[in-house]
């Protein structure tokens, strides 16, 4: 199947340049879209909240996806790149007009794959080394590293203090007092505890 894809980056802007380009270029060398993949939305936002991150589980061996330019897929080189090798790996093709790109399986197209699967294993090597090396940093510095402890336990039930004190007035016990509030038991226990010896409940 031939895709056509367009995008444009918000409501203001309309679809019809890019696709009298489309039309033209398949008309000029003789290919039918089969369907149109039309949206209005930054590329900034995730794959998965676009209709091209839809397409691309779709595609198969052998479709087509013809577009403007190859800025239409992504919002920078290492996000196309990685577009571009998940299409390679599927077998599918890319054609874009103003960039003159191809994509297909011929040799050139293997060797970039072999480029963009590279590029991508340093950026996540790159991007690991630079978060180690800023926990490490922080770590130094005396910054103590993840959640408090016992932090979530407290904002869990911060402000029902005066529920909770009127549950234990009428004696319930901790697991039906921790069952009415939707928390563990040990949860309660351990807000108990703290809010008992700084004296708020």
């Amino acid at each position: 199947m031939n895709y056509g894809y367009i995008r444009v980056s918000s409501e203001r802007q309309n679809t019809e340049n890019q696709r009298f380009e489309i039309e033209r270029f398949a008309a000029l060398n003789k290919i039918v879209i089969d369907r149109w993949i039309e949206e209005k939305i930054s590329a900034k936002k995730e794959l998965k909240d676009r209709k091209f991150g839809k397409l691309l589980r779709w595609v198969k061996e052998g479709d087509l996806i013809v577009s403007s330019e190859l800025s239409r897929f992504g919002r920078n080189l290492f996000q196309i790149m990685s577009v571009l090798n998940l299409l390679l790996v599927k077998g599918a093709k890319v054609l874009t007009i103003k960039d003159g790109y191809k994509l297909g399986d011929d040799i050139s197209s293997k060797v970039l794959a072999f480029a963009f699967s590279l590029a991508a294993e340093i950026e996540r090597d790159l991007i690991s080394r630079r978060t180690k090396e800023a926990l490490a940093k922080r770590k130094a510095d005396g910054v103590r590293l993840g959640r408090p402890k016992g932090q979530s336990n407290t904002l869990k039930l911060s402000g029902r203090e005066s529920e909770i004190a009127e549950l234990l007035r009428q004696k319930l016990s901790k697991s039906a007092i921790a069952s009415r509030l939707k928390v563990h038991r040990n949860t309660l226990v351990l807000f108990l505890k703290r809010r008992g010896a700084d004296r708020k409940l």
